[in-house]
């Protein structure tokens, strides 16, 4: 039987595949949410973490000497490719791969949902996905610290969602699509403009760069 969350993480990939078909060069150079990467240099990210494993990760850590910005950067312009069709294609490649560094497989499904995000918004493109499959990896970051800081981001914070079932934690309270709570929990500050409530001031307040993990 296939693993629902590894069943997310392909529909996802072959999404965001079909949704760059159709980029320009210009719109391959727009500014990601990441800061100081474009669209393109976050699609070579979520290659790189697909092309990965466990092995190949320590590996790569030992080299860049416990530097994981720089494995991160150096991953990312391995997968790059001399041209930004070359860069779809790689992606195109990894799309059904089960291949993860030592992360929960929960934890792939959300780097591939935050960075598809992190890719679309700018470009003004948008994807409906199931309310189970984003309040999965919101319950995920809520309770978890370990790719991405969110769990402390949130910390004393009160988050509901008011198109699913999430909720969590106690405090002043933050509120709005699924989506943009896990996008604001994972540093993206632009996704708080489409939350509501006392409490998103204070989650602005701690969301940071949203660099790739």
């Amino acid at each position: 039987m296939t693993d629902p969350v590894w069943a997310s993480i392909h529909a996802e990939r072959a999404a965001l595949a079909a949704d760059l078909a159709g980029l320009t060069e210009e719109q391959w150079e727009t500014p990601s949410l990441c800061a100081g990467l474009t669209v393109r240099d976050v699609l070579a990210h979520l290659t790189a973490g697909a092309s990965l494993n466990a092995v190949r990760w320590l590996a790569g850590v030992i080299r860049c000497r416990f530097d994981f910005d720089r494995q991160v950067a150096v991953r990312l312009a391995e997968q790059l490719g001399a041209s930004p069709a070359e860069t779809l294609d790689r992606f195109r490649g990894v799309v059904a791969s089960t291949t993860k560094p030592p992360l929960p497989v929960v934890a792939m499904l959300g780097e591939t949902l935050v960075h598809g995000e992190d890719i679309r918004r700018p470009l003004g493109l948008r994807r409906d996905r199931p309310a189970e499959v984003v309040t999965r990896v919101a319950a995920y970051y809520q309770g978890s610290d370990q790719v991405v800081v969110a769990r402390s981001r949130v910390a004393g914070l009160r988050l509901v969602a008011d198109d699913g079932p999430f909720a969590a934690g106690a405090g002043p309270l933050v509120s709005g699509p699924t989506l943009a709570l896990v996008m604001a929990m994972t540093g993206r500050s632009a996704c708080c403009d489409d939350l509501e409530g006392e409490g998103v001031e204070v989650l602005r307040s701690r969301c940071g760069t949203g660099a790739p993990s």
